[in-house]
C-alpha cells in the first residue's frame, strides 16, 4: 500500500490463470503471485497485437497491480518473464496439463488468499512443461493435484493402510477418507475403492497411460467432492480435457 492509504498497489511475478476480453482490446485477467494469491485486474490493450503474447494462460509475467481503494477491479501491467504457453504447444499432453492446471486453480482457489508454496509449485510445473517427456509431465501434474487438495485442507493419506496399519501392497484409496487401503485390508470392499497408481507413491515411478487415468479419476473424485462441490461447480472444462486426452493414450499407446 503507498503512503496516504489513497491507493493499493504491489508489484511481483505472478501466473497468469485466465483471460477473458474486456471490450474491444482490453483483458481481464485472473493472476496467482505468492503473496497475493489469486487476484484479477484489467490489462488496458491486453488482447492487442503488441500484447496478446504476454497475456496467455500459463505464462509467467512480472505484473504492477494498482487500484485506487480497497475492493476496486485493479489495473494490471506487465513484462513477460517466463513464455510458458507457447512452449507447451509443443505437444497437446504439454497443452493439456497447462491448460488444467491454471483452469483448476483459477476455479478453486479464493481470491486474495495467498498460498506460497502451492505458487512455486505450481510455476515450476508450468516452466517444466513443453520440456520434458509426456509421462514426467502427465504424472507431476497429478501430484500437483494432490498437493492443491493438501493445501486446501483436503490431504490424502496414501502411505499407510487404514485397515491393517501396513505400509507395503497399497494399491486402493477409499473414497470416503481418502486414506490408502492395502491389497489385505480391502478385502470384499476392494470393487468400492478406487485404484492407488504406484507412481503417487514413488517420486521415481512416472507410471503408465492407465496409472495416469486412475491418478486423474483419484484426484478428480476428491476435487469434485470437497473443492468444487461446496461452490456447486464442476470440474472444469480443461481438467476434463486432460482426462480424455490421457484415455487416447490408454487406447493407442505410443500416440503421443
Amino acid at each position: 500500500m503507498s503512503g496516504g492509504g489513497a491507493s493499493l498497489e504491489w508489484e511481483a511475478p505472478a501466473l497468469v490463470l485466465s483471460v477473458a476480453p474486456f471490450g474491444e482490446a482490453d483483458a481481464l485477467v485472473h493472476l496467482f503471485s505468492p503473496a497475493q494469491g489469486v487476484s484479477h485486474g484489467l490489462v488496458k490493450g491486453g488482447l492487442g497485437r503488441r500484447n496478446a503474447a504476454t497475456w496467455q494462460s500459463g505464462n509467467l509475467v512480472q505484473v504492477q497491480w494498482r487500484a485506487r481503494i480497497p475492493g476496486q477491479l485493479g489495473t494490471v501491467v506487465g513484462e513477460l518473464a517466463g513464455p510458458n504457453a507457447a512452449r507447451a504447444l509443443s505437444s497437446r499432453a504439454s497443452l493439456a496439463c497447462l491448460t488444467s492446471l491454471c483452469a483448476v486453480a483459477d476455479s478453486a482457489l479464493a481470491e486474495g488468499e495467498p498460498y506460497p508454496g502451492l505458487c512455486q509449485d505450481s510455476a515450476q510445473v508450468l516452466a517444466m512443461l513443453g520440456t520434458q517427456d509426456p509421462e514426467t509431465e502427465i504424472s507431476t501434474l497429478i501430484r500437483w493435484e494432490t498437493v492443491l487438495l493438501r493445501d486446501l485442507g483436503f490431504a490424502l493419506d496414501l502411505f499407510c493402510c487404514a485397515v491393517t496399519g501396513r505400509t507395503d501392497s497399497l494399491i486402493y484409496v477409499s473414497p470416503r477418507t481418502g486414506r490408502a487401503v492395502s491389497e489385505e485390508g480391502a478385502g470384499e470392499w476392494a470393487s468400492r475403492l478406487l485404484p492407488l497408481p504406484g507412481f503417487l507413491l514413488d517420486d521415481a515411478d512416472c507410471g503408465t497411460p492407465e496409472d495416469w487415468r486412475d491418478g486423474l479419476r483419484l484426484t478428480g473424485h476428491f476435487l469434485s467432492r470437497d473443492v468444487f462441490g461446496p461452490l456447486h461447480r464442476s470440474l472444469p472444462a480443461a481438467r476434463i480435457r486432460l482426462t480424455d486426452v490421457v484415455q487416447s493414450f490408454v487406447v493407442g499407446p505410443g500416440s503421443y
